[in-house]
């Protein structure tokens, strides 16, 4: 099964057209079913399955020593930290060099909408790569940054000056909150979880892009979900199911190093959840944006 955030559900980490997690059976170290992605030995070697274990001579098993070169929790910490620090330097510099008030807002505007088709553009071509590519997921961040940068400045100038620092404390408290679910198993990434995540998301961007056409060939709010009781409500589902990401994402890193995959995909995982972190600032802001207003 992938993860529904659009880098692992095009790659995961799988190789062969299979599924390297969500296995319904409990972890303790190492997936306890499925096999190993990254294996590639043959019917004449009973250890191939695992090409990083070896014989225990008293037992028979296979045993898994650490493989050099394998991606760690350090790597994927490492280069979120990296992706994520890229998001905010441009955020910071748009903020700044891009502002807002009336004589420069349709300019700063421009510049924003072009750096979100930008960042789009370079997450597709990514997503379609087979290896990433540190290039292209830092420039993604870089021009996702410029995006955020001049949204939240406009939502802090016309709204509230309060509303973008509440909307980063809620994507932190979401993020902690999900990973102590999830390393606390309280959390349970099965097939079923993934399919109600992804039923539920298509349904939600399936009413989100009616709303946008409506509101773009008839005018105003389009229907009501972005504005008022709706919009706080949609809102909320927004942020539960980029929590519910969040949870695929973490089982997807998770698998990824117990099955030993080569260091470089911690690029993957690092733009996997800059994405979905994204995906979660934007609702927390929108709902915010809708608290704001109603005071």
């Amino acid at each position: 099964m992938r993860s529904s955030n659009p880098v692992f559900s095009r790659r995961g980490f799988s190789r062969d057209n299979g599924y390297a997690g969500f296995n319904t059976a409990p972890q303790a170290g190492a997936p306890a079913t499925g096999a190993n992605p990254y294996a590639q030995g043959t019917a004449a070697n009973p250890y191939a399955t695992n090409p990083y274990a070896q014989p225990d001579v008293q037992h028979g098993a296979p045993q898994a020593p650490a493989r050099t070169g394998a991606m760690t929790i350090d790597d994927v910490v490492t280069r979120t930290a990296i992706t994520l620090g890229t998001v905010v330097l441009g955020a910071a510099a748009a903020w700044w060099l891009l502002p807002v008030d009336e004589a420069n807002l349709g300019k700063s505007y421009g510049i924003a909408i072009g750096a979100a088709l930008v960042a789009f553009v370079l997450s597709l071509v990514q997503s379609f790569k087979r290896r990433p590519v540190p290039a292209l997921i830092v420039s993604y961040a870089a021009f996702e940054g410029v995006f955020l940068g001049v949204i939240s400045s406009a939502v802090s100038t016309y709204i509230g000056p309060g509303v973008v620092m509440q909307a980063v404390m809620g994507t932190m408290c979401v993020f902690a909150g999900v990973l102590v679910a999830y390393k606390m198993r309280w959390i349970r990434v099965t097939r079923r979880f993934y399919g109600f995540v992804m039923a539920a998301a298509m349904g939600f961007m399936l009413l989100m892009m009616v709303n946008l056409l409506f509101a773009v060939f008839g005018g105003g709010d389009g229907l009501g979900f972005r504005s008022g009781g709706l919009g706080i409500l949609f809102g909320v589902i927004g942020i539960i199911l980029g929590a519910c990401f969040l949870a695929l994402d973490f089982k997807q890193v998770e698998d990824g190093i117990a099955f030993g995959a080569p260091r470089e995909e911690s690029w993957l995982a690092a733009f996997g959840l800059t994405m979905t972190l994204v995906w979660i600032y934007l609702e927390m802001l929108r709902l915010f944006s809708i608290l704001s207003g109603d005071d």
